[in-house]
């Protein structure tokens, strides 16, 4: 069961969206740097749990405490596998045989399955034509920011599929999500359960593949790196995330992933003279006009004008 949301975003929800798709899109810089040193399932594995430690941290200082149903850690685990543990491998999986350009396109197409999905399980988010053209131009607005040149390469199929998948699986996590409103959880709480569960998936099958962490070898930079991505780009990320899905639903919340590559350019251009051309204004105006057109209000206006 879920509760109602209101699909119409307020200026605080996207202020809070815009700013999850920095903390998002911030994660490549910090992923940048550590995967030179680390193996992918040992950086999974520290993000989530450094996130884990940090968000315990955070509700046992506010007064939270942890749930004692055992219903709401089975959802917390649930919830571990479809938004952490099989995209986040999926994802890392794939991106050793298809380009990171690619990758992007591929992750960039969630909101086309959060349409779907939510539209088919959700009441309270049906698929509307407005919202189905909304996400396919902000769909082909990644693709042309982002560049076909991503696109060329001998990607192999599976390992596309595989990043695919990993979308799918965030759509319905986006879904599975909403039922933590209907529980009255903190979303602080839930983000640090739901990474806690994760943590214990993840960890042995790292120790497994990866081998025991070697803490002394590890630079500086990277462990500054690893601390951003697990405290800025998971646990503030997923506090976030949490309130926007229980806000404004799981069709918004994924919108992010329209945001982050345009984020990720422009932090790109801010931090690392990386320059800003014309063809990644244009992606950007084609994502906008996207996501005007899932949120619905503007084009509402304008058939009323008429």
């Amino acid at each position: 069961m879920t509760s109602p949301i209101n699909q119409l975003m307020n200026a605080r929800v996207w202020v809070m969206l815009i700013l999850l798709s920095m903390l998002w899109g911030g994660s490549f810089f910090f992923v940048g740097v550590i995967v030179t040193e680390l193996p992918p399932l040992t950086i999974v594995t520290l993000r989530v749990g450094i996130a884990a430690i940090t968000l315990w941290i955070i509700a046992f200082m506010i007064g939270l405490r942890p749930p004692r149903e055992l219903r709401v850690w089975v959802a917390f685990l649930g919830m571990g596998l479809l938004n952490n543990i099989i995209p986040f491998t999926l994802i890392v999986w794939g991106q050793t045989q298809i380009a990171s350009g690619l990758a992007s396109i591929l992750n960039a197409a969630t909101p086309i399955f959060a349409v779907v999905v939510a539209g088919i399980l959700l009441p309270d988010e049906r698929m509307t034509p407005l919202k189905l053209a909304g996400v396919a131009v902000g769909f082909a607005g990644v693709s042309v920011m982002i560049g076909m040149p991503a696109l060329e390469g001998n990607g192999s199929f599976i390992a596309q599929l595989a990043v695919l998948t990993a979308a799918l699986s965030y759509s319905f996590a986006g879904v599975y999500g909403r039922r933590f409103k209907t529980l009255g959880i903190n979303p602080i709480i839930t983000a640090a359960g739901q990474v806690t569960a994760s943590v214990v998936v993840l960890l042995p099958i790292a120790l497994t593949v990866d081998g025991p962490l070697d803490v002394a070898s590890i630079s500086v930079d990277s462990w500054a790196a690893i601390t951003g991505l697990a405290i800025l780009s998971t646990a503030v990320a997923y506090v976030l995330y949490f309130k926007i899905l229980a806000l404004a639903g799981a069709t918004n919340v994924l919108l992010v992933t329209l945001l982050v590559p345009v984020s990720a350019i422009l932090l790109g251009s801010l931090f690392l003279n990386e320059s800003l051309e014309t063809i990644h204004f244009v992606g950007m105006l084609l994502i906008a006009l996207g996501l005007s057109a899932i949120d619905g209000r503007l084009w509402q206006r304008l058939k009323r004008a008429k």
